[in-house]
């Protein structure tokens, strides 16, 4: 308990250097947790059951219902950032040199502890204070200029020396001074020049709306995450904001043809995968399995032979397979004197994601149902023989329907694993192929892991609640399948 205090205080602590609020919230419920659970006398059960239970919260519930908050969220391209932030990019983006190229000689200061400058018009010749809440404009006599009529000290202003100056870019940087009246704002282009630039939105804090101060056009905010005009809804202005959009994400999967029409190929792609790919291996797995458990020559070694794709690391296994089916210098090309790019065609790159994942899977199958075929009891076998029944009845009306039932929870925790099998598809694939010059998003053997990480994270949108809202539609299915594959297993039912 030293140690593990001893560490989540060291946590705390760095999350506190760190400015990071929920961490030091976390952290110090789980100190109080562990500190209560394991030096009270009382909670003896929950001495045993506190590291799971913290583990599954910090990994499985709280990343779970993270995922459900951002699908419930407008959070893409363009919607990143919190409204304010939104507001202040807007009205830093619209800025524009104003018609006259309005410049100005500046002397930068401090006046009550405040960045102030001094500013004279190199055209008019008038001089201004200003700081970054307003620009006053500085009666004649009130201040000291130069031989070119330049102001260069005014009361209560005192002028920074080049060494400060040079210390104060990030500060020069950000110095905006509002001139009154909203017109517009003088910046520092360098530390003695400053340039006037006029605003090309204004926003009305009241009515929650920006304004395009040259054509006079009003944008409202949507709801959603953006300004729109309001005689024209498609017309937005980014950046917006992340904005609490319920369960659009879910709807625009059923009812933006743009959307739908993806999402739906990718989801019955996923399902005929799965389902194909765990029936080939399955097939494959128990045929050898029954093959293997006659009396042939060499068994053993066979045996060896066939669990080896099952021991070599599936990422050099995948990468050699894609090398061998590559166009120009494949071994498939290659020997049968072909030129045939299997991987633009949607056809033949689906056939090659099976055949991999064949190779892949049968040695597990292999495995298993030779347990499952070595488990059904010999006295079976016998008492049909004696019966009467030949080697072929026995396998079918007895060996295989016992042999299925033992392995039904693995083939549904199979199909599971598969409908999931991201690092299959997005090392021998890609996905692809993809018809990117008609704008497709989603390519020929894209599955639902594979689809939502696009979604999230490739090409120049990234629409990460649209990817969550597909990750919750993958975790209630896999849930779901989950459930019924312990329900199989009767590990629920205590009275089955």
């Amino acid at each position: 308990m030293a140690v593990v205090d001893a560490f989540l205080i060291w946590m705390f602590l760095a999350a506190v250097s760190k400015h990071s609020g929920v961490i030091q919230l976390v952290t110090a419920i789980i100190f109080l947790i562990v500190n209560y659970v394991y030096f009270a006398k009382k909670p003896v059960p929950f001495k045993f059951l506190t590291p799971g239970l913290i583990l599954m919260v910090l990994f499985i519930l709280i990343p779970v219902i993270y995922t459900i908050t951002m699908s419930a969220f407008n959070f893409q391209t363009g919607n990143e950032v919190s409204k304010d932030q939104a507001i202040t990019a807007l009205l830093a983006n619209g800025l524009q040199p104003d018609a006259n190229n309005t410049n100005y000689d500046m002397v930068l200061g401090s006046k009550g502890g405040v960045m102030t400058a001094l500013l004279t018009d190199t055209q008019t010749k008038k001089s201004f204070i200003g700081n970054n809440s307003s620009v006053v404009a500085l009666a004649p006599g009130s201040f000291a200029a130069n031989a070119n009529g330049d102001a260069v000290s005014a009361p209560g202003f005192t002028p920074y020396t080049a060494d400060q100056a040079a210390n104060l870019g990030d500060q020069i940087n950000s110095l905006k001074m509002p001139l009154p009246g909203g017109v517009g704002l003088i910046e520092p282009q360098t530390e003695t020049s400053a340039s006037l630039f006029t605003e090309e939105y204004t926003y009305n804090s009241k009515a929650d709306t920006l304004t395009n101060t040259s054509t006079g056009l009003v944008y409202k905010d949507n709801g959603d995450g953006n300004f729109e005009l309001s005689s024209s809804p498609h017309t937005k202005l980014y950046p917006g904001w992340k904005a609490f959009n319920g369960f659009s994400n879910y709807l625009h999967l059923l009812d933006n043809p743009e959307v739908r029409g993806p999402f739906i190929g990718v989801f019955i792609w996923t399902f005929c995968f799965s389902i194909i790919t765990v029936l080939m291996m399955f097939a494959v797995g128990l045929l050898l399995a029954i093959i293997l458990d006659q009396k042939i020559a060499l068994k053993r070694f066979y045996r060896s032979i066939l669990i080896l794709p099952y021991a070599i690391p599936s990422l050099m296994s995948i990468l050699i397979w894609r090398g061998m089916f590559q166009t120009q210098y494949g071994a498939v090309n290659t020997l049968f004197h072909t030129h045939i790019d299997f991987m633009d065609s949607p056809w033949f790159a689906k056939g090659i994601v099976l055949i991999v994942n064949l190779w892949l899977g049968f040695p597990y199958f292999y495995l298993i149902s030779s347990g499952a075929l070595q488990a059904v009891p010999a006295e079976l076998s016998e008492a049909a023989s004696i019966d009467g029944a030949n080697p072929a009845q026995i396998l079918r009306r007895i060996k295989l329907p016992l042999v299925l039932q033992i392995l039904s929870p693995l083939l549904i925790a199979s199909f599971a694993f598969n409908f999931n099998n991201f690092n299959l598809i997005y090392l021998l694939t890609g996905g692809g192929p993809t018809d990117v010059l008609h704008g497709k998003f989603a390519g020929g053997t894209d599955i639902l892991i594979t689809y939502t990480y696009k979604t999230a994270f490739n090409g120049n949108h990234q629409d990460f609640g649209m990817a969550s809202a597909i990750s919750m539609v993958i975790f209630v299915i896999i849930g779901l399948i989950s459930l019924w594959s312990i329900r199989r297993a009767n590990v629920l039912d205590n009275n089955s």
